[in-house]
């Protein structure tokens, strides 16, 4: 069982700053995405599948201010107070990676047995024009990622995936390594097209663009 890279997670203090800032780092405008009811949170998403890297999109989240409060942790550690300020002070960055997985209740189990909390399942749908998104994620109850940020989490959709309803894209992910996985929990999750490191950032990636070449990373 092999995962793959499914989506970059770019966090920001609000939408219209992450859309501003995939235009002025990537020369390209974000598509539609939709909102999370249970998270309060709302997103853009953008294709960036290359060779290696099937399905695999970017997608700008943050804190949707017209949401109701969801009564629990957001995820990507969205809540945390330092956070926010620093979005607030220096502007979206790229913060996480999404794995897709065939069975995530088999992976969660054994990233369990190598002492990893990667948190409980929950079972998530929404509405976008071309049906319904449906998937199954491991999101921890404190909104925290185990491995001091670096776990990826760990996503299987169910149906559709949402590349198949996104436009083309000028942007092509040439590479992406995963930073801070333990040898035994590479072993497990059996990266495709990634590369996995003891240490380094959480996530770094290299883009085509229409400005270039672009590398991104999260913090080290």
């Amino acid at each position: 069982m092999n995962c793959d890279l499914d989506h970059l997670a770019v966090l920001a203090a609000t939408l219209e700053e992450g859309a501003a800032w995939c235009e002025a780092t990537l020369g390209v405008a974000p598509g539609p995405g939709g909102r999370h009811a249970l998270m309060g949170t709302h997103n853009r998403l953008l294709r960036i599948d290359g060779e290696g890297f099937p399905q695999a999109y970017l997608e700008i989240i943050a804190i949707d201010p017209d949401a109701l409060p969801p009564g629990r942790a957001r995820w990507f550690g969205l809540d945390d107070a330092a956070e926010q300020a620093r979005l607030r002070r220096d502007g979206p960055r790229l913060a996480h990676a999404v794995l897709r997985a065939s069975d995530v209740d088999v992976m969660r189990q054994g990233l369990i047995e190598l002492a990893c909390q990667p948190g409980p399942m929950l079972s998530l749908s929404r509405e976008t024009p071309a049906g319904t998104l449906s998937w199954r994620i491991l999101v921890r109850d404190d909104g925290a990622i185990d491995l001091a940020g670096h776990l990826p989490t760990l996503i299987q959709w169910q149906g559709a995936h949402p590349t198949e309803a996104m436009p083309a894209s000028p942007l092509r992910l040439r590479a992406a390594t995963l930073g801070g996985l333990p040898a035994r929990v590479r072993q497990l999750l059996r990266l495709r097209g990634v590369k996995g490191t003891d240490d380094g950032p959480a996530v770094s990636v290299t883009l085509d663009t229409p400005l270039g070449e672009v590398t991104l990373r999260s913090d080290p």
